[in-house]
């Protein structure tokens, strides 16, 4: 999974987030600047280019989607933490075709790698419960499946 084209993808999303919050670089400069990086050919273009346009688009909005499920005010919330957040919450509000298991799955394998020591626990519980409050009937129809 960590190298898969979709996964490949998430990353550059991330990376272009993090440079954004820090730099408040325009957000087209740093789209054109992933595309040139090393690596970027072998992830899905298409996929990073729905993400990055959905979560530029819709950041304030995802932001407050997960902030009832937090344990402190968002701009508390590290960076890295935030943006895989907001990717997470991204692909269980509005990619209601990638299963709420595999989004949260990815958000915790970026937080493992490049988040703080257990920083993916606490995305993997913000996520949870966002998933829990907007994809119930998913939820209940896997948990039947079981």
């Amino acid at each position: 999974m960590k190298n898969s084209a979709r996964h490949r993808a998430r990353a550059f999303v991330l990376q272009g987030l993090y440079q954004w919050m820090l730099s408040g670089t325009d957000p087209s400069t740093i789209r054109s600047n992933l595309a040139e990086a090393s690596g970027f050919a072998k992830c899905d273009r298409a996929f990073f280019d729905a993400l990055w346009c959905g979560v530029m688009g819709e950041f304030q909005t995802l932001i407050s989607a997960f902030a009832p499920y937090l344990d402190r005010a968002p701009s508390e919330v590290s960076p890295i933490e935030k943006a895989i957040l907001v990717i997470g919450a991204f692909e269980i509000l509005r990619a209601p075709e990638i299963p709420y298991r595999v989004a949260i799955n990815e958000a915790v394998e970026l937080a493992k790698a490049y988040g703080g020591t257990d920083g993916h626990r606490y995305v993997n519980g913000v996520l949870d419960k966002l998933a829990a409050s907007t994809r119930a009937p998913e939820i209940s129809a896997s948990k039947v499946a079981s």
